[in-house]
């Protein structure tokens, strides 16, 4: 209520310098004349529902627009002088921002990136582009066991749960998968009535804390499971092993953002700060885990059902690969989470240096599967920093089926990377529990954004993949994407990685895979 009396109180002084300038001197005019219009565009902002931040801070969020409307100029500023030693990247805020408000043009000028910077990487063109598909090919997830498969779109809304995102937040994201017919992941902080309403598909996220399906002393709850899991909106279940800000660790709820309605969708005491264990209680070997994504999947009626995670040991994944092979079983979908993504607050240690990115991690995935003859019936979701359509393609080509969007999609809803998530004071609603700050976010403008924004990054990714001459993602291969490596020197990902052939590991591992595919034991994950 602050703002409004802020307001209240300039326009209040603004009319009494008005009064003094009638009837004492002229001279106040110059006083009544910038309060009053102050106060003026402190009511307009304070109505407007466009912009979350001149809602909860009217006048003062101008500043930043003004910084928006010169940044292009100050980037210009500091390219010509090549402060650093190199220029700029394109702002990827930006991108996502003008895709979400259906303004997204073309740039002029050519690439700001320094093509000859190891580490740069380009798609490769054909002499033979094809049209661009009219229709965005969707991916079937479910595999033999699964008796209710799902397509899945190219690009879905990643993990992030009501508690760490606020309500309309949550209403926003799930109404623009709504509208666009992609999937929102819930996140692992439980099923709430905001994930619902909207009637967009949801794949239901578990974690380590069991929430929403979790027992008075935080064991997984399986009637309480199998009664949301029937939900006609939830189209898969994932059990989520780790994520990529802070794999090998819990997550953190401060218990200022628990109140009672978080507390009731998450089975938890209220004003409490909930943290969720770095371990799972209902399996301890890969054997374990894998009979227990297939109850997971029994459970909720014949869904798909996978897992997340941030790879770490390529023997234990692939011990995980030889447990599906001697259970007869396998999910039906897992995803990649990269060591450098990630929406919520996280110590600075895991997040810089705990964990393999994602583009080490999806190869990784993707060839143990295809070595272990797997790779038919699993698909595979990438997470990790993808919000623009080169970011699909290059984890399309890297071995993912689809991928999954956070950070851009808070973008879409009008994030500003103030990095405040974790103390309730999101200046823009997105992640907070503070009612007064949440109603900035206004849900009917948000959600047709994030619908945008999915749209727009679908149709640059099919663009892109039609330029290389590919109509289905399916046809993209390791050669269609080059890499940097010095001044000099660029090589395919064809060249860069080894890439197993079906079966390989079961009849002949290579060299590089053989002693991990040796010691890999279905009955224990081996550090």
């Amino acid at each position: 209520m602050k703002r409004f009396a802020i307001v209240a109180l300039t326009l209040a002084a603004g009319m009494a310098a008005a009064v003094a300038a009638a009837g004492l001197s002229p001279w106040w005019c110059l006083a009544a004349v910038p309060l009053i219009l102050l106060g003026l565009l402190g009511v307009v902002d304070l109505l407007q529902r466009r912009h979350s931040v001149l809602r909860n801070y009217p006048v003062l969020g101008h500043a930043r627009f003004l910084m928006e409307g010169i940044r292009p100029e100050l980037q210009q500023y500091f390219i010509e002088r090549n402060f650093d030693g190199r220029p700029f990247d394109r702002d990827v805020r930006t991108i996502v921002y003008e895709r979400a408000k259906g303004t997204d043009a073309e740039q002029p000028y050519g690439t700001e990136r320094d093509v000859y910077q190891p580490g740069y990487e380009f798609l490769v063109p054909s002499m033979a582009p094809c049209p661009v598909p009219k229709t965005p090919p969707r991916v079937r997830i479910g595999g033999p066991d699964c008796s209710r498969p799902y397509d899945m779109a190219l690009l879905n809304v990643s993990a992030m749960s009501f508690g760490s995102l606020s309500a309309n937040a949550i209403l926003a994201l799930n109404g623009g998968a709504a509208a666009g017919g992609f999937a929102h992941d819930t996140g692992e902080g439980g099923l709430s009535e905001y994930h619902l309403r909207p009637g967009g598909d949801l794949v239901w996220e578990i974690g380590t804390g069991y929430f929403g399906c979790r027992t008075e002393d935080g064991a997984f709850d399986p009637a309480e499971f199998a009664d949301k899991a029937a939900h006609e909106h939830v189209k898969c279940v994932s059990l989520k092993l780790s994520q990529g800000a802070k794999p090998g660790i819990g997550g953190v709820l401060p218990g200022a953002k628990v109140n009672s309605e978080i507390a009731k969708v998450r089975d938890v005491p209220q004003g409490r700060t909930v943290i969720s264990p770095p371990y799972h209680r209902v399996f301890s070997t890969p054997r374990e885990l894998v009979r227990f994504v297939a109850r997971m999947r029994e459970l909720s009626g014949g869904k798909p059902t996978g897992f997340k995670l941030c790879v770490g040991s390529r023997q234990q994944f692939l011990a995980v690969c030889k447990a599906m092979l001697a259970e007869g079983t396998a999910p039906d979908f897992i995803i990649v989470d990269g060591g450098e993504g990630g929406t919520g607050a996280a110590p600075l240690e895991f997040a810089d240096h705990v964990g393999t990115p994602l583009t080490e991690g999806l190869l990784t995935v993707h060839n143990a599967l295809v070595g272990a003859g797997l790779r038919d019936r699993i698909r595979i979701g990438a997470s990790g920093k993808i919000a623009t359509g080169t970011d699909l393609v290059k984890r399309l080509v890297q071995g993912a089926d689809y991928g999954n969007a956070a950070r851009a999609m808070m973008f879409a809803v009008g994030c500003i990377q103030a990095q405040r998530c974790h103390t309730n004071t999101c200046p823009t609603g997105v992640t907070t529990q503070d009612p007064r700050r949440a109603r900035a976010l206004d849900v009917r403008d948000k959600t047709p954004r994030v619908q945008r924004f999915q749209e727009a990054t679908v149709a640059s990714a099919l663009q892109l993949m039609a330029s290389m001459g590919v109509t289905d993602p399916a046809d993209l291969r390791p050669h269609m994407l080059r890499r940097r490596i010095d001044p000099y020197t660029e090589r395919s990902y064809a060249e860069l990685y080894e890439w197993l052939g079906p079966g390989q590991l079961l009849a002949d591992p290579p060299a590089a895979w053989a002693a991990d595919w040796t010691a890999a034991d279905p009955d224990r994950f081996t550090v």
